[in-house]
């Protein structure tokens, strides 16, 4: 069954159907204009009974009153449009952002043993994860208890060797949440902007990847999963500005400031405090301290051959592996025929997508 999810309001926007037309402000103008003078014309004759006999001297405008009424309406119009957030915006930029009509939904943890059940998912998935999965469960059960419309816990920073499943445990949380995820490689193109996006008036303005997966998949509390962000390189703009990474997280990493955060390249404040993070590092060293102030950061250790094991037979099983390729998988774990290199979660990956394409190949006759 489907995650509960509310809906939050996540901007202040008055898109173009929520504004009354130019036509519409002129019709209620000269409509008030008639009404008015039927009240005054009325007060001073107090003869209500001769009233309908002057409609059509009331519902005359001359020419100069009609333009008076057209001016104030395009003026008010206008004073409309710019109370919208969106005048400064192209056509083509207010079209993308549609989707936040009306609101935007992020998925709710109702109860804590729903919060209990997801651990518990989680940790006979990954055991070896199990530092990475409290955290996130005392989240999950604080999100139900306090009756919080969405689920939220601290940003986390996984450190630890490459290949133990840092990434694939976050790609599992979001699967089990029922939420959209997002994946940035910070040693790829330059993150920040990535993330986030750049101002109009560079060369390759966009908007990052957050907003993007926000508008495609309509939901205003997806999954960021960022790998060795420890790595992240440094960007100077023209002026000689310096763009990092860790900078552009800190305002959406702490909840009071990502509630209003403003979009680089929209230039529209949105509700970002229900998205949630996952970053990976492979050490500490790179990492500055207010960053890491504003996360829970957890020290994981390498995997036993033990565990490596498990996660093979319980990933053949979740794949449904026929029975003779799980063995061969068993047996290459207990004759050690591979005790003489460094297993990790990517070998046994590599190791199942071979199992399951020899298993699914057709026989020759």
């Amino acid at each position: 069954m489907p995650r509960a999810t509310t809906t939050i309001p996540f901007h202040a926007l008055r898109f173009e159907d929520d504004l009354p037309t130019l036509h519409e402000v002129e019709r209620r103008l000269k409509t008030f204009l008639r009404s008015l003078r039927r009240q005054r014309q009325g007060a001073q004759t107090g003869d209500d009974d001769g009233r309908d006999k002057m409609d059509q001297f009331f519902d005359y405008l001359n020419e100069a009153e009609r333009r008076k009424i057209r001016r104030r309406a395009h003026r008010y119009v206008q004073r409309l449009d710019a109370l919208s957030g969106l005048s400064h915006l192209s056509e083509e930029s207010r079209a993308k952002l549609t989707p936040l009509r009306g609101g935007l939904p992020v998925t709710k943890i109702t109860t804590e043993h729903e919060a209990d059940e997801i651990a518990a998912a989680l940790q006979a998935e990954m055991p070896w994860m199990a530092p990475a999965t409290e955290a996130v469960w005392h989240g999950l059960r604080a999100s139900a208890r306090l009756g919080l419309p969405g689920v939220r816990f601290t940003p986390l920073v996984l450190i630890g060797p490459p290949g133990i499943g840092k990434s694939f445990w976050a790609r599992r949380l979001a699967h089990h949440l029922e939420v959209p995820a997002t994946k940035i490689d910070a040693t790829g193109e330059p993150a920040s902007f990535a993330l986030t996006g750049s101002q109009r008036g560079w060369g390759s303005a966009h908007a990052g990847k957050l907003v993007n997966t926000v508008l495609n998949n309509r939901h205003a509390g997806p999954l960021v999963i960022i790998d060795e962000i420890e790595k992240a390189d440094e960007v100077y703009s023209n002026k000689g500005t310096r763009h990092t990474l860790t900078d552009a997280l800190l305002p959406l990493l702490e909840r009071m400031t990502a509630a209003t955060w403003q979009c680089p390249f929209f230039q529209v404040k949105m509700d970002m405090s229900w998205v949630n993070w996952v970053m990976t590092a492979n050490s500490r060293q790179g990492l500055p301290e207010p960053f890491q102030s504003r996360c829970v950061v957890l020290d994981l250790p390498d995997l036993t051959m033990g565990q490596l094991r498990d996660f093979a037979m319980n990933e053949a099983a979740r794949r449904g592996l026929p029975e003779p390729a799980s063995d061969a998988l068993a047996a290459i774990f207990e004759t050690g025929a591979l005790s003489h290199r460094r297993l990790s979660l990517r070998t046994v990956a590599r190791m199942l997508d071979r199992a399951e394409m020899l298993s699914n190949r057709p026989f020759l006759h």
